[in-house]
């Protein structure tokens, strides 16, 4: 396999945060120290969001748990975000490994994440399930593209990891002081109505993705 020649796919952030975080994220790998490899900072990164779902599940007798999840979230962007930059500034590149690992490991991140979200009591366990799926299936998309055409989009109509952490960690904050919310004469769950708002954008996300690269594939490879 080391043999086989393997061409890296071209990435795509144009999140609102990517320019700040990028000049971020080199400036932390030029001075982080020797010992601590990519491989460190991706273990880091999913044993966080292990730990945010666990927060999450501990927040059904405890709402102090909602802070905790902040914290473990910011210890997983600190992991997540900067394992890859700390192989480009060193020069130490794996790009199939990286791939791989990074994202394998993001998946069952999530399902960790939401899992404990849905067993919150923060948000219905159905709606968490959507959440999830959607997510896949947008995750899915993506593979697919980076595969076929050979880019990697890594953030979705200004919105990319770095910004869902940001949302959430706004959105728990609220949750702490107002879990609940008056819509239409109705009370509802504060974290239903931006589960369903977040399974509504990335099915938009999914139809627009998809519906733009089959047609990009289509005209690359029309029949004479």
């Amino acid at each position: 396999m080391a043999t086989q020649p393997f061409r890296d796919a071209e990435r795509k952030q144009l999140s609102m945060l990517a320019a700040v975080e990028k000049k971020t994220l080199i400036w932390l790998a030029q001075r982080m120290p020797g010992w601590v490899n990519s491989d460190h900072l991706t273990l880091l990164g999913f044993v966080a969001m292990f730990v945010a779902g666990l927060c999450y599940w501990a927040a059904s007798w405890d709402r102090r748990a909602l802070i905790g999840v902040i914290l473990a979230l910011a210890v997983n962007w600190f992991g997540d975000s900067l394992d890859g930059t700390l192989a480009r500034v060193r020069n130490r590149l794996r790009p199939r490994y990286g791939f791989y690992v990074d994202h394998i490991t993001d998946a069952i991140g999530t399902f960790f994440l939401i899992g404990g979200l849905g067993l919150s009591g923060y948000m219905s366990l159905n709606i968490a399930l959507g959440l999830l799926i959607a997510y896949f299936m947008l995750s899915i998309e993506v593979y697919l593209t980076t595969y076929t055409i050979g880019t990697f989009h890594l953030s979705f109509w200004s919105f990319g990891p770095t910004e869902l952490r940001v949302l959430l960690c706004i959105g728990n904050i609220a949750l702490f002081y107002r879990p609940q919310v008056g819509l239409l004469g109705h009370r509802f769950l504060l974290f239903d109505i931006g589960g369903v708002i977040g399974i509504a954008g990335m099915a938009l996300m999914l139809v627009w993705s998809a519906a733009r690269h089959t047609r990009q594939l289509y005209e690359a490879e029309r029949l004479k």
